[in-house]
């Protein structure tokens, strides 16, 4: 394959996933659609998803001691988060597309 080929096909790539991001943004698929945006790898998503495990278990484990307060979870999700992701952004998305929901829900009273 030579380099005009390959770079017809990134064009048409690229080309093709600014169609699907105006498809997906009719939809709740709001943090997909943040995938694609910032050019998350898969690496980077799983990274997301281990966070919000880790967090969603201290979560459960700080109510059960009844604690009423998280933004000492609030500021672990802030740092941990991929570096192109807001922390706003990135709850809300979450919320529509109903992604880890008592965390996030908790995540956004602190959210800026």
């Amino acid at each position: 394959m030579d380099l005009d080929t390959l770079l017809e096909k990134i064009n048409r790539l690229e080309y093709h996933q600014s169609i699907l991001l105006k498809m997906i943004s009719k939809s709740d698929d709001q943090f997909y659609k943040l995938i694609v945006e910032k050019s998350l790898s898969k690496k980077d998503v799983e990274h997301f998803y281990s966070i919000c495990e880790e967090l969603t278990a201290a979560l459960e484990e700080q109510q059960a001691e009844g604690f009423v307060y998280f933004e000492s979870l609030y500021k672990r999700f802030k740092i941990d988060l991929h570096p192109s992701l807001e922390p706003k952004e990135t709850i809300e998305a979450c919320l529509r597309q109903q992604l880890y929901l008592p965390l996030m829900l908790q995540l956004q009273k602190f959210a800026d």
